[in-house]
């Protein structure tokens, strides 16, 4: 399995959702240590760098992520909130987030893990009470369990991203186009 950090659903929220790939089937985990937790902030682009971390950030992102996802799902289908998920999403939030700085190189953002798990909420909190929630999605790739947000003209995107999915399933079904017409086509003997 891909241990690359993958950033295609339109916000690090959703981002961050999917980081337990392939929820239905054999749940990968992406967060093992805290320095994958830590390589996934600084790849997300939210902190420039994260002050090591321990197990128990780890721990705390996974609840978060979970939530969120509870969340985001439960907004797809109209469906209610958790009221558990609601409250870890917003006890994160309500950390005080990185503070970016000015240096004479540009901007710099230092975080803890609870500073870059609140940016995290955060977002997860603009999303889901925002504009693009009517845009939320959930991958066509019955294997992928992410949630994008399609900006696509006429809303007609299926994959979270090409790479990731859409080329696997677009390529599994021409396989299977050309074996049945292979299979049609060929002689019968009697």
């Amino acid at each position: 399995m891909n241990l690359d950090h993958v950033f295609v659903c339109g916000n690090p929220a959703l981002d961050f959702a999917a980081t337990l790939r392939a929820r239905r089937t054999v749940r990968f985990e992406m967060f093992v240590t805290p320095d994958r937790l830590n390589a996934w902030y600084v790849e997300s682009g939210l902190v420039d760098a994260v002050s090591p971390g321990q197990e128990a950030d780890v721990e705390r992102a996974r609840a978060v992520r979970e939530a969120v996802y509870l969340l985001v799902t439960a907004r797809r289908l109209g469906e209610e909130y958790d009221g558990a998920a609601l409250t870890v999403v917003n006890n994160a939030a309500r950390t005080p987030p990185a503070v970016p700085q000015l240096t004479p190189s540009g901007r710099w953002t230092q975080a803890t893990p609870d500073e870059a798990l609140s940016l995290v909420a955060r977002h997860a909190v603009e999303l889901l009470s925002g504009p693009d929630v009517p845009l939320l999605k959930e991958c066509d790739n019955p294997e992928c369990t992410r949630t994008y947000i399609d900006r696509s003209r006429g809303m007609r995107r299926q994959w979270c991203g090409m790479d990731s999915c859409g080329n696997k399933i677009k390529a599994a079904a021409y396989r299977a186009r050309k074996r049945t017409a292979t299979e049609t086509s060929r002689p019968r003997t009697s």
